[in-house]
């Protein structure tokens, strides 16, 4: 890895039930999340332009997926700004743990949250 390259390539968030799942980050970040089987595990996809170089994920259940609220933390993009994201978030089925935080004002806010599998996951946004 280099200064030129992501730091992160791809990142899995660990699920018990892939529909549950699934239906609870359609539903807080209003998109559609494709979903596939492959290699044993169940995957449904955030949305991603295939070819830009940016850095994607997934929501994946198997046996190596264990949700946790310990552990690596992903932060998922909630430009412009993550309050519509953070009024969702109960409803359907999930906690926010840490509500919008101020970190600078060049790198913007910062929020958790417990998803609907029990993951510790994390917002940014500018605004």
């Amino acid at each position: 890895m280099d200064s030129k390259a992501n730091s992160l390539n791809w990142f899995d968030i660990p699920a018990n039930d892939i529909n549950r799942a699934k239906t609870f980050y359609e539903n807080i970040f209003d998109i559609k999340m494709d979903k596939q089987e492959m290699m044993g595990m169940k995957m449904a996809f955030f949305p991603a332009e295939a070819g830009s170089g940016k850095a994607n994920g997934c929501i994946a259940q198997s046996s190596n997926h264990k949700p946790s609220t310990d552990g690596a933390i992903v932060y998922l993009n909630a430009n412009p700004s993550m309050d519509g994201v953070l009024k969702k978030i109960e409803a359907a089925g999930g906690k926010v743990v840490m509500p919008k935080t101020k970190i600078n004002d060049d790198i913007g806010h910062m929020a958790f949250f417990i998803d609907s599998e029990g993951n510790k996951v994390a917002l940014h946004s500018q605004n």
